[in-house]
């Protein structure tokens, strides 16, 4: 029996499904096991990997949907109830006071709060959702990256020690990748590119007036995402290091650990009060185009089709709340995140409310050359036809992990752009979503292939 839903003829057409989850504990091995790496597999897994499957509710098997699941993060539970809720509260701020002290319009507002600027799906402005940006590692990476060049410089000619794997200085060939790649060019040149760069470097900005206590638990919560994405990469470097001999040990790990560039995103997903901010897309007595193609745009309501550009993002699981600021389960069954198989299918994924969610973004992609896989993703909006989600509004933290600004975007020895991204999955791929082919050129930077995304994108 089909776990599809039945309330409208778009909801026919999703699916629901687990999510691969394994425990906090099991990545704290120093070596993963034979089951992680399957887990892993069954996960992230490419088209060409014989352990890439999943199942639904009902045992069918699927393709992987880029998603894995680590449940029992201690101090989760905690550090979520203090957090999301301030979501909520700086989203209620006087929009006077939002945009004099925490907005930053010179960095595109990729830095502080962001309301209605930016496009997704075409020429569509985001009013679906307000977000505050910031670094949780570091409060100014232009000076932070100078002051590390500066440090290694001055060990290097002093001392020539060579430092422990993990710490971007030395240790082993592939714990220098990240750092080597900053430094084509000099610390001027570096300043400059900083400045012309703002989405990229502009410093963290706070509501230290306004709302006290979020730098520090925002920075503890978003920290603590990070922490256990570097223990998801490193098995996700033990499994693809299994199927690709020219995989370059440890990478992924390497990258989350040395790299200082980090983007977390504390999400306010306004009420669906009214169609302003749905435009009609929550899938209320929609028609399905004989491809399914046009309907996509059924299911991103809150939050247009993607793909995640870094290496690695971790989701902390969405909390509900009521008009009085109460936390409820969703007051829509069809609302949340929505995953595009590689094999087409359209999938409702649940996220467990004790566990962190880490989807594997394209960087990933491109550098184990298609043996892990991003797919695409939406969120959907309660539906204003839903008496019971009269000013209710969604509150969640994204943390975007990725390389710096230089990181390499290569493909490992021997694997192809076809093997990255094949054409069979191209097909599927939701219209606002660009190929990678489109995107990535071989010697590139990870900066020049954020541009180029970004561009494609907006």
């Amino acid at each position: 029996m089909s776990t599809d839903s039945a309330t409208s003829p778009t909801a026919q057409r999703h699916k629901q499904q687990h999510i691969v989850t394994v425990s906090y504990r099991d990545l704290l091995a120093s070596e993963p096991s034979a089951e992680l790496l399957a887990k892993i597999g069954a996960a992230y897994g490419g088209d060409d990997d014989d352990n890439h499957q999943n199942s639904d509710l009902n045992g069918t098997v699927h393709s992987s949907l880029g998603i894995l699941a680590v449940a029992d993060v201690p101090n989760l539970p905690a550090l979520r109830s203090h957090l999301l809720p301030m979501a909520r509260q700086m989203a209620s701020l006087p929009p006077s006071e939002l945009s004099s002290a925490i907005e930053c319009p010179e960095a595109g507002y990729q830095v502080g709060w962001s309301h209605g600027k930016e496009k997704v799906e075409g020429d569509k402005f985001d009013t679906g959702k307000g977000s505050f940006y910031f670094n949780p590692l570091v409060d100014d990476l232009e000076r932070a990256i100078l002051n590390r060049r500066a440090m290694m410089r001055l060990m290097h000619t002093h001392s020539n020690i060579d430092l422990a794997p993990g710490t971007g200085t030395g240790g082993d060939d592939n714990s220098q990748c990240i750092i080597q790649n900053d430094e084509p060019v000099n610390d001027d040149e570096f300043s400059t590119l900083a400045k012309a760069n703002p989405a990229f470097f502009a410093r963290n900005i706070w509501p230290d007036e306004a709302l006290p206590e979020l730098e520090d638990v925002a920075k503890e919560l978003a920290n603590l995402v990070v922490s256990v994405g570097r223990l998801v990469a490193r098995a996700c470097d033990g499994y693809v290091e299994s199927r690709c001999p020219t995989y370059p040990r440890g990478k992924l790990e390497a990258v989350l650990t040395q790299s200082l560039c980090c983007k977390a995103r504390l999400l306010h997903y306004f009420p669906a009060d009214d169609d302003s901010n749905n435009d009609d897309s929550a899938g209320n007595n929609k028609e399905v185009s004989a491809s399914g193609r046009n309907a996509d745009t059924d299911y991103s309501s809150w939050c247009g089709w993607h793909n995640d550009h870094g290496s690695l993002t971790g989701l902390v699981p969405a909390m509900y709340l009521n008009a009085d600021g109460e936390e409820i389960s969703s007051p829509d069954p069809t609302a949340g995140l929505y995953i595009k198989s590689r094999s087409g299918d359209l999938v409702h994924v649940n996220v467990p409310s004790n566990a962190l969610c880490f989807q594997i973004g394209e960087t990933s992609q491109i550098h184990t050359g298609g043996i892990l896989q991003a797919t695409p993703h939406a969120v959907r909006g309660c539906s204003s036809a839903e008496k019971t989600a009269r000013g209710v509004s969604r509150e969640t933290l994204a943390v975007f992990m990725e390389p710096e600004y230089h990181g390499d975007m290569d493909l490992p020895e021997g694997r192809s752009l076809e093997q990255t991204q094949r054409k069979e999955t191209e097909q599927h791929l939701p219209s606002s979503v660009r190929v990678l082919r489109s995107r990535w050129k071989k010697g590139m930077n990870f900066g020049e292939f954020s541009e180029a995304t970004f561009k494609a994108f907006h």
